[in-house]
């Protein structure tokens, strides 16, 4: 793709989510929310295959849909109380469509079966913004008007996600395909607090982006798109790989770990305002998320091929890793210790 094209495409997405994040009407978030649409469907399209047509043609159907229900919803709500501002969002009615609308966006269950065929269409880098950058307008969407939402519609569609999210992405070999899936299952737990504390929400996905950055930029830099392939990277980049296999368990929550920070605040505000069974709920449910990303650290490291002594092993590449991967692996592991601070700015 012609670099100045992608200049134009990757300052569109800055600037349609500068405006969904910043408005305060419904009217300048919709469009912020259209401008990131078009900005991001040449990038999913660029490599002229035929799974990236289509993965295209479904995000743009999916997203447009979404896009007509949100603006579908701030017009009833305009309609019966007169106010256009997204944090007096008060009919009944206009809430229930935009949790739908928005959860349409960001691909939670039970409107999530384009997402995984989406990213699958797509290269490593457009999965990595169709996971993180084009999830934070709806997230911020969610935030501003989460006083209004309904808690037991937001709780059955989180719980739902967490069982989807983890079950579907038990049999796969796609590594593309299991990280749309880990996305599921994490929004989930974004959804089941964002009514109760808002600001969790979003720490949650700070941190659910910053893993998952780490863990897209380095299957890209090793070339890894399934599990096969997944077990031969020891013999190229036995570090990458070790650190790849912590970005995983981090990303799966487990305790001395950065990913285990979201779910411990979130099961211990969820256990404040009441609803344990919930908590305890998707506790659980994070146990099947938890097979796959063990799997994947299993393939990563762990175990060799089946195949060792008729396979070629590639030999180790002098391409130098970026440090940009370095970074952000080191703080999906390491921060941990540093909770407290977090947990003052909470």
């Amino acid at each position: 793709m012609n670099p100045q094209a992608k200049l134009v495409f990757a300052i569109s997405l800055l600037s349609g989510t500068t405006i969904t994040i910043s408005s305060n009407h419904w009217i300048m978030a919709w469009t912020g929310l259209e401008i990131n649409t078009l900005a991001i469907l040449p990038l999913i399209s660029k490599t002229h295959h035929p799974r990236a047509i289509e993965a295209a043609t479904k995000y743009f159907l999916v997203q447009a849909a979404a896009s007509a229900l949100i603006l579908f919803s701030s017009m009833t709500n305009a309609w019966q109380t007169g106010q256009w501002d997204i944090t007096q969002l008060t009919y009944p009615t206009s809430s229930l469509i935009l949790t739908a609308a928005i959860a349409m966006k960001l691909g939670l269950a039970p409107f999530h079966f384009w997402f995984p065929e989406v990213l699958q269409g797509t290269s490593l880098i457009t999965g990595l913004l169709l996971s993180t950058a084009m999830k934070f307008p709806p997230m911020t969407l969610f935030f501003m008007t989460s006083q209004s939402l309904n808690p037991t519609l937001l709780t059955i569609m989180a719980l739902l996600s967490a069982a989807l999210g983890g079950w579907m992405g038990l049999n796969q070999t796609q590594t593309r395909k299991i990280l749309a899936f880990s996305s599921i299952s994490h929004l989930g737990w974004m959804a089941i607090v964002i009514v109760y504390c808002p600001k969790l929400a979003l720490l949650n996905f700070y941190l659910y982006a910053l893993m998952t950055t780490a863990v897209f930029l380095t299957l890209n830099s090793i070339n890894t798109l399934n599990l096969s392939t997944l077990m031969t990277t020891w013999t190229k980049t036995p570090a990458l790989s070790a650190t790849l296999m912590l970005t995983l368990l981090s990303l799966a929550g487990l305790p001395p770990l950065t990913g285990f920070l979201p779910k411990w605040l979130i099961i211990e505000e969820l256990t404040k305002q009441g609803v344990a069974p919930a908590a305890t709920i998707i506790a659980l449910l994070s146990l099947l998320s938890l097979f796959f990303y063990l799997r994947l650290a299993y393939c990563a490291t762990i175990t060799l091929p089946p195949h060792t002594a008729n396979h070629m092993k590639q030999w180790h590449t002098n391409k130098p890793t970026s440090i940009l991967v370095a970074l952000l692996a080191a703080a999906s592991i390491t921060l941990l210790p540093v909770s407290p601070t977090i947990l003052t700015v909470v």
